[in-house]
């Protein structure tokens, strides 16, 4: 039986501005109405997709007696733009998958009055209207807000070369994009195709063309494909990219596009020429704030709208978010343009609530990204090395190799972690993780490690979940957490980048020796050039065969027995001895690297 007394607590008390819950419950008071005035506000949503179509869909949820207009100049007002690469390579095999919604669904569910093919082309502040063209009726009528919500989102990057215009030559951005991809790949029976530039989107439609069995080139202008990443990472995609028949193209931009009746090659900045039946431009995008700056609305440093903690610009009754708007870069607070799905899909529910006078705040992000090429995926969060280096910031670097799941149960497929982390206090400052199965699960992890502010000692005491299918009794995340643990309280010294014996990234003299403890079955497969070896195993035994003068990079194929190594070394009176972190697995990752640099 429940007690008198805490029904009583739980009662809600009626109050002119609003219900409020009294005190007992999980918040003193939980305002869920708000004044007429508020309740029967005219909001006026340009843009739909993520954050568009969710502020509006929240805002109804909200309020039944607002008035809620969305403005798309598209033609469709709500659909799963992440998924274009894969209906283009059929993965995805129905079109309507695509479509979340649309204006009638949004009506009939949620009393929207959603108007396609509206193009917003001003905005005036001071008398609070949005002019309209309608597309369609080519006419133009001014539309009053009382809120107005920017979502408009971003715009590819297509400079402007010559040829740029000739028939054959593609973005991915929205729906019709991809249906005139798929039209072309059939009426031109395509063969062979071009993808300029190695970010997300661009190794996406690579990985789906080659489904189709089209023979694909890849241009990259950086020196790596996915250029927010460290570049050892990428060497598990490049190489994959291989295996699928990709020829892949770095450190080299395009100048111009050749042809008469259509695109027939893309001219290089060495002078070459690829020739293809089809391009696809795929250089990222910017925020596409034409609006914005139109009505003088502050920008960010970034070049993306500023927006305060509760996404409001600096006009308070314009809020915005998304591609067009910068977010908090939460390790940091700087403000940050991060084109990812994740945020606006947070965001909108956030700008609702705010429309109506709630004080709801972002808390940010820190860039959480993941792509799967094939059998290899690659995923990030936090700091990069480049980046922080950029930054200043004074940290130490761990890499740790292990498989996916327990390796005694068939089918465990390596991952290679790498982690950043503050040298002083061994706090998380970012993470990337490239391999097979099980990338999800680790950067998820170690995303949410670093929200919560974690050092690597804490990744070592994380409860995880433990079957032989699933992961190791010792989980990768755990195991990158003890090999960094190791790290920060001097247990061992690292060495980064042994190309041969004397030479290491800080140290060219030629007292620096490399030790191989892997098993003798291993290193018939290749050693690092220069290297003595003697299987760990062994190595209390034949320590004396070793020269005490000289300066021991020890390493195996992921850093664990090569840290035993180091140990056993350190115990028989060995002053200079260091771990190669990450050991011979990652030495080929920079091998890779350097070699298409």
């Amino acid at each position: 039986m429940v007690h008198s007394d805490r029904v009583k607590l739980l009662m809600p008390q009626y109050t002119p501005g609003g219900i409020v819950f009294a005190q007992g419950t999980h918040k003193k008071e939980l305002a869920t109405m708000q004044s007429e005035q508020q309740q029967k506000l005219k909001l006026v949503v340009i843009g739909g997709v993520a954050l568009g179509a969710g502020v509006a869909a929240k805002a109804r949820r909200i309020s039944e007696a607002a008035e809620i207009v969305v403005l798309e100049r598209g033609p469709y007002v709500s659909f799963a733009n992440c998924g274009l690469p894969y209906y283009l390579g059929g993965v995805i095999e129905s079109r309507d998958a695509l479509l979340l919604h649309t204006p009638k669904s949004l009506r009939d569910r949620f009393n929207l009055d959603v108007r396609v093919r509206n193009e917003v082309v001003s905005i005036n502040r001071a008398a609070r209207t949005v002019q309209v063209h309608d597309l369609e009726q080519d006419t133009f009528y001014d539309e009053p807000y009382d809120k107005l919500v920017l979502a408009a989102g971003a715009t590819p990057i297509v400079p402007p070369l010559p040829g740029r215009e000739l028939p054959g030559i593609f973005s991915v951005r929205e729906v019709p994009d991809v249906d005139r991809m798929k039209s072309w790949l059939t009426e031109l029976s395509v063969k062979r195709a071009a993808v300029i530039g190695g970010g997300f989107i661009g190794l996406e439609v690579v990985e789906n063309l080659t489904h189709l069995g089209i023979a694909v080139t890849l241009v990259e202008k950086a020196p790596q494909v996915l250029p927010p990443f460290d570049a050892e990472m990428t060497a598990p995609v490049l190489d994959h990219l291989e295996e699928l028949g990709v020829r892949v193209v770095l450190n080299n931009g395009i100048t111009a596009f050749t042809g008469s009746s259509r695109a027939d090659a893309v001219q290089l900045e060495n002078g070459d020429l690829i020739e293809a039946d089809m391009f696809v431009m795929s250089l990222g995008v910017r925020p596409d704030t034409s609006l914005a700056r139109g009505a003088g609305l502050t920008l960010g440093v970034s070049g993306a709208v500023h927006v305060n903690q509760e996404l409001q610009t600096s006009d308070p009754d314009i809020f915005a978010g998304g591609d067009i708007a910068e977010l908090r870069y939460d390790l940091t607070d700087e403000p940050r343009w991060i084109a990812l799905a994740g945020a606006p899909n947070k965001q909108a529910r956030i700008i609702a609530a705010n429309v109506f006078g709630d004080q709801q705040k972002f808390s940010g992000a820190h860039g959480t990204s993941i792509v799967q090429v094939g059998r290899v995926t690659a995923a990030m969060t936090g700091w990069s090395e480049r980046a922080a280096t950029a930054a200043g910031l004074d940290y130490l670097v761990s890499y740790n190799t292990s498989g996916h799941h327990a390796g005694y149960y068939p089918g465990a497929e390596d991952l290679t972690i790498k982690l950043l982390m503050e040298r002083e206090t061994g706090k998380l400052l970012g993470a990337q993780v490239v391999g097979g199965a099980g990338v999800d699960k680790r950067i998820d992890v170690l995303s949410v490690a670093l929200s919560a502010g974690m050092t690597v000692s804490d990744l070592t005491n994380l409860d995880l979940a433990y079957a032989p299918p699933f992961a190791a009794a010792k989980d990768p995340v755990i195991m990158a957490g003890m090999a960094a643990e190791n790290l920060v309280h001097g247990q061992t010294e690292a060495a980064y980048d042994v190309t041969h014996a004397g030479e290491t990234a800080t140290d060219t003299t030629s007292h620096i020796a490399l030790l191989d403890v892997r098993r003798g079955d291993e290193v018939r497969t290749g050693m690092l050039d220069g290297a003595v070896h003697i299987p760990l195993d062994e190595l209390r035994g034949r320590a004396g065969e070793l020269d005490r003068n000289k300066d021991w990079v020890v390493y195996c194929r992921s850093g664990q027995r090569s840290y035993f190594g180091t140990r056993i070394l350190k115990g028989l009176g060995f002053r200079n001895v260091r771990n190669l972190s990450g050991g011979y697995v990652v030495a080929r990752m920079r091998e890779r690297v350097r070699n298409n640099s």
